[in-house]
């Protein structure tokens, strides 16, 4: 049965590319239990046996997740017209509104970090935000102070960031976008993958050092396009990587990238798709990622020795914490980011307490990060909110 593995995910991979039309399949929230999670890892791992049929299972996970997606063949890599703007002057960094079109008129807006005081080709950081909304203390998504933290943290090590709306929050929702849009796992995969080529296009970012982390639904959009893009080297997915969950919103489970009727796979085979680049898998004891030290982080070294890459992929437990992108979970990141984008750690680490200094940063309000202050603003070529994108 062994020597036929080959063929028969060959016989699978083709059934994905099949113009036969199926009713698809969701694997929605908590599709299938903890248990049955587990006897599913296990019916992956028996497609393959070493690097060659990896590389093959591999392939064929990667086309599911494009064709799910609604992404096969990849669009055409249409001009970002990049607007940049309003650059404000903070310690050891600077940020900027920035937004681009992922596809002719349809835009993404974001906060552009950049290093003061570093010369030299710099790393580049792609920061996705997750669902949590707007609260009394903060803005929701990127105007999020965890999240201005850690982008100004990164900054002040030296590397470009970018922090980017999903569809329906910030600037997408203040123009008119609603997250309940039917395309929103396209256009975010297809947005991640134009926010690279967009940090590519900087002159000073180096292309062979891109990192990417997020949480909650940004882990998600973290591993997606750490799968589907090798231009990614370094990846850390936090809070999010479950073979139990497949993700509570349409964003992340409402196409069918994870089952068809001849094909399977969950979470934490997509993020093994990371490898040999380094990944770290950050969870904590109080949301899906509970399991992680025994059922995720095995799975993706069994993938890694594949490679003899086993020191490439880590993970951080914090068995007391619930979900989120806190303070003790960025300082498990900062380190990781740094030993593999060769970060400058010298202004922002502390070397008595192995702590990174994150009280230099400036919280900006919601006001001053806008791209753009109403529809008015936008181009005259810009989508109606709501649009239907055409990805062909």
């Amino acid at each position: 049965m062994k020597r036929f593995l080959p063929l028969l995910m060959l016989i699978a991979f083709a059934s994905l590319s099949s113009p036969a039309a199926e009713k698809p399949i969701l694997c929605r929230g908590n599709y299938h239990s903890e248990a049955d999670a587990i006897k599913q890892l296990a019916r992956i791992a028996a497609t393959h046996k070493n690097l060659a049929q990896w590389k093959l299972r591999a392939n064929i996970v990667r086309q599911q997740i494009l064709t799910g997606s609604g992404l096969n063949p990849l669009p055409k890599r249409t001009p970002l017209n990049a607007i940049i703007k309003n650059k404000r002057h903070y310690k050891n960094y600077t940020v900027e509104s920035a937004s681009f079109e992922a596809r002719p008129g349809f835009f993404v807006y974001g906060s552009l970090y950049r290093p003061l005081g570093h010369e030299g080709k710099r790393p580049g950081i792609l920061c996705p935000h997750g669902h949590a909304r707007k609260t009394k203390e903060h803005g929701g998504g990127r105007f999020r102070s965890d999240q201005q933290h850690r982008c100004a943290t990164l900054a002040r090590m030296g590397a470009v960031v970018f922090s980017y709306d999903m569809v329906g929050f910030g600037d997408s929702e203040h123009i008119g976008w609603n997250h309940g849009h039917p395309q929103a796992l396209s256009l975010q995969t297809w947005s991640s993958v134009r926010a690279l080529d967009f940090l590519e296009s900087l002159p000073e970012v180096h292309k062979e050092r891109i990192g990417v982390t997020g949480c909650s639904g940004g882990g998600t959009q973290t591993f997606l396009l750490t799968a589907i893009d090798e231009r990614v080297t370094v990846s850390v997915p936090v809070v999010m990587v479950s073979a139990h969950f497949f993700g509570g919103c349409h964003c992340e489970s409402g196409m069918p990238i994870h089952k068809t009727t001849q094909f399977e796979t969950n979470n934490a085979e997509i993020a093994a798709l990371a490898a040999p680049r380094p990944l770290k898998l950050i969870s904590v004891g109080g949301d899906w990622t509970k399991n992680t030290p025994k059922v995720e982080y095995p799975y993706a070294q069994s993938i890694y020795r594949y490679f003899g890459a086993l020191d490439k992929v880590q993970n951080s437990h914090f068995p007391k914490e619930k979900h989120g992108y806190e303070y003790i979970k960025r300082q498990a990141m900062y380190p990781f980011m740094a030993k593999y984008l060769n970060l400058d750690t010298k202004s922002v680490l502390d070397k008595k307490t192995g702590s990174y200094d994150e009280t230099s940063n400036t919280i900006e309000t919601t006001h001053i990060m806008r791209n753009f202050n109403s529809a008015k603003e936008m181009p005259a070529h810009a989508l109606k909110p709501g649009s239907i994108v055409n990805f062909r």
